[in-house]
């Protein structure tokens, strides 16, 4: 496993969840359309497969995970911050074996990247909550 590769399939997932908030496409269209491109050597792309199809299935269930601790509706949030936090909390859940202080640093980054100017630091808080109530930290 890369861990740049990782990160790039992280980014691509963020675009597509991001782009299936407004268009409501198909797993399948999403993940052809980010996948065409892909150099196998620069993204993790089975990886980025399973993160859209894993945080679009699991949707409402993520969400669930964050709303006691979201300070508003889930409807004011941001679509990228929104994003960022589903795709850090199916990490949290399904992927054990990535230690959750990477999975928090990466969700940061895409925050960084791709957010607001001080997205990072809301989604930080909320996540450091949801970590603490999904696995032991």
């Amino acid at each position: 496993m890369n861990p740049f590769a990782r990160r790039k399939a992280r980014r691509l997932a963020l675009q597509a969840i991001y782009q299936w908030y407004f268009t409501n496409d198909e797993i399948s269209e999403l993940t052809a359309q980010f996948q065409k491109d892909c150099n196998p050597k620069k993204v993790d792309a089975p990886y980025l497969s399973e993160l859209i199809a894993g945080v679009i299935n699991h949707a409402t269930s993520l969400d669930e995970q964050m709303l006691p601790f979201l300070d508003r509706n889930l409807a004011d949030i941001n679509p990228v911050e929104l994003a960022v936090l589903r795709i850090a909390i199916y990490e949290l859940i399904y992927r054990l074996e990535i230690p959750y202080k990477v999975i928090i640093n990466e969700a940061l980054e895409l925050a960084k990247a791709f957010g607001a100017e001080a997205s990072f630091k809301y989604i930080n808080g909320v996540l450091d909550k949801v970590a603490k109530q999904i696995r032991d930290t």
